[in-house]
């Protein structure tokens, strides 16, 4: 019997849970990847843009900064776009630091979209594993009660192994997806960070600005 052929008994012979727990695995993976190219893509995004405002940046140049931040999508140039833009009407350091942080919030929800699902389809298939088992042992016991006394232990040992198949499967889909759910947290929580440390370099450096005026 082939690795496919295995697979397919495999899923047959756990019953009608295995579908929605299959279907849990088939969203999960389809987030994951979708959490993990657009979280890729923002931190490659920032590290360009940080690379390119660094000269307006140590020169002081606000409207080049400016255009650059206003001309890019990236999480970073949003936060940076909030603090430029409040330069000019800012008395203190602190109203800039303000505004940076409402860019920040605003940019955080688009981070952690979608990722925390993962952790919820995880219990999800979990828990329809062993709803799956607990029905499939109703109906062994259902069944072997019926049967003739010299083929109940059989019968009974074959159907709880069928039955057992769904918890099996709900725990190969939930680790994964707890697994993936944790990566993708600790990239989200990096990237964070990262936009938190930027937004300190930014406030160094108009504070730098506005010591030589």
């Amino acid at each position: 019997m082939s690795a496919f052929d295995a697979i397919i008994s495999f899923l047959q012979e756990g019953g009608l849970f295995m579908y929605p727990i299959a279907l849990v695995l088939g969203i999960g993976l389809a987030i994951a990847c979708e959490r993990y190219f657009f979280l890729r893509s923002a931190q490659q995004a920032n590290l360009k843009l940080w690379q390119t405002l660094a000269a307006p940046l140590q020169a002081g140049d606000l409207t080049q900064a400016l255009s650059v931040t206003a001309n890019s999508s990236s999480t970073l140039a949003r936060v940076i776009n909030y603090g430029l833009e409040r330069i000019p009407t800012a008395e203190h350091r602190e109203d800039v630091e303000t505004a940076m942080e409402e860019g920040l919030l605003e940019v955080l929800p688009r981070l952690e979209k979608r990722t925390h699902y993962l952790a919820l389809f995880a219990n999800i298939a979990t828990l329809l594993g062993l709803l799956g088992t607990i029905i499939g042992l109703i109906h062994a016991f259902t069944a072997v009660a019926a049967a003739d006394p010299a083929s109940k232990a059989e019968m009974l040992s074959a159907s709880i192994s069928v039955a057992m198949n769904t918890t099996a499967f709900g725990l190969m889909v939930s680790i994964p997806l707890l697994v993936i759910h944790s990566f993708l947290q600790t990239r989200t929580t990096s990237i964070i960070d990262t936009l938190e440390m930027s937004s300190v370099r930014f406030l160094n450096s108009y504070h730098a600005w506005k010591n030589k005026k």
